[in-house]
């Protein structure tokens, strides 16, 4: 199976904008730019909602079906473990290994050994190419990096083949997700990790380190663009040397987790996979949830009422909504708008606050924050909720393509 040079994960809370986020997808087909579709949802975002993952299989052939979409298509087991894998195995045949709470962990003093002996020839002076930086490395820092990750990219070798023993090796795309972790991996510690995944036999074809600065769920990158420019350069610079030198997958790519709304890095990112030729998987989880509240919002009527409701309640129950995303979100109370004078606005104000514009003096990111991480409040609401997305389908459904496409798709992709 292959994933496509440039491919979007295309989160979808409620099951409802398949075909919206195709009809993103069809317009960058028309502007010469093929990006693969790929459906994912998480067990955490299973759980809140109350869905499974043959609903995730469901939307995505339905989807298709209707948009005559000719073209590749995926569901993303997202963020899997041995722990709860099994529930993914009929329905996916894309699986995120989540192993970045393994890093650290020892490994053992024979497997750290038998590492860096086979791997001596990564000591020295190292160029790749299309990087004019050279890498020092020295065997202690080989052992000190192998030490760190290799109980990590073990357990993702285990999971990976307690997959291939139920669908069969080559039937699924495997990416391997380190992103989760308070620490960002270097360029070099990123090379570690594909050597260590090659002698794991992992025919991974995406990579998902964790960059530096912060990656906050729905908002814009928090960091210094030039550092993270000059870091995702030097780590495509390394996924392309791990092809030629470990025989890892040749369409083997890197992954953004929480890339929906980066707008301040997506030209660096742009100008970097031109430059290399290099293909890029990118996450947009959580966005397609917040264009249905705009939506909904714009509606007016019942719409705006349930959008309003989101957020009256979010609000009583913030710590609860918080808690499972506490390291992805920064979210100041005494920023947010009083949901008295919330009760007030009307649809196209309610939009402006939530909508990612940074040039729209309404915008409030601690706003957008919170109703991004709101969405259990919804699916609580039951079929008020869905009926509603429905019923406005149509309003919907306008948001979320062009969410995708003008503010994805094309500055990454396109222009």
């Amino acid at each position: 199976m292959k994933l496509g040079k440039y491919s979007l994960g295309m989160g979808d809370r409620f099951g409802r904008q398949g075909k919206a986020q195709l009809a993103a997808l069809r317009k960058a087909k028309e502007a010469g730019v093929a990006v693969t579709p790929v459906w994912n949802k998480s067990h955490r975002e299973h759980t809140i909602i109350g869905t499974e993952p043959a609903d995730v299989r469901r939307e995505a052939d339905e989807a298709v079906a209707a948009c005559a979409w000719d073209g590749a298509y995926f569901v993303d087991a997202d963020h899997i473990s041995l722990a709860n894998v099994d529930g993914f195995v009929e329905a996916s045949d894309f699986f995120t290994l989540d192993v970045a709470e393994i890093i650290g962990r020892p490994a053992g003093k024979e497997k750290v050994d038998a590492f860096v002996s086979r791997h001596r020839d990564l000591v020295g002076t190292l160029r790749m190419d299309g990087s004019a930086t050279t890498f020092e490395i020295a065997v202690s820092d080989l052992r000190a990096i192998a030490s760190k990750y290799l109980a990590a990219v073990h357990e993702a070798g285990r999971i990976h083949r307690h997959i291939a023993s139920r669908k069969g090796a080559g039937r699924f795309v495997t990416e391997v997700s380190m992103d989760e972790t308070d620490t960002p991996q270097t360029p070099v510690e990123l090379l570690v990790i594909l050597a260590a995944i090659c002698d794991e036999g992992i025919a991974a074809q995406t990579v998902a380190p964790r960059f530096s600065g912060r990656f906050n769920k729905g908002v814009d990158y928090v960091g210094d663009v030039r550092r993270f420019a000059w870091e995702f350069e030097q780590d495509l610079a390394v996924v392309g040397y791990a092809v030629r030198e470990f025989g890892l997958p040749d369409d083997l790519k890197l992954s953004i987790h929480s890339g929906s709304d980066k707008f301040s890095i997506y030209e660096p990112i742009q100008d970097a996979l031109r430059k290399f030729d290099a293909g890029l998987h990118l996450k947009t989880a959580g966005t397609t949830w917040l264009e249905e509240l705009i939506g909904l919002a714009l509606a007016g009527g019942e719409g705006l009422a349930i959008a309003k409701e989101v957020f009256g309640r979010a609000v009583t129950r913030m710590e609860e909504l918080c808690g499972p995303y506490a390291t992805v979100i920064d979210i100041d109370p005494t920023r947010l708008p009083d949901p008295r004078l919330v009760a007030n606005w009307d649809g196209a104000l309610f939009a402006q606050a939530l909508r990612h514009n940074p040039f729209c003096s309404c915008y409030n990111p601690h706003f957008r924050q919170l109703l991004h991480v709101g969405y259990k409040i919804a699916a609580e609401m039951g079929s008020r909720f869905t009926e509603a997305l429905d019923r406005y389908q149509d309003i919907i459904a306008g948001q979320v393509t062009a969410n995708l496409y003008d503010r994805h798709i094309r500055p990454l992709f396109i222009d």
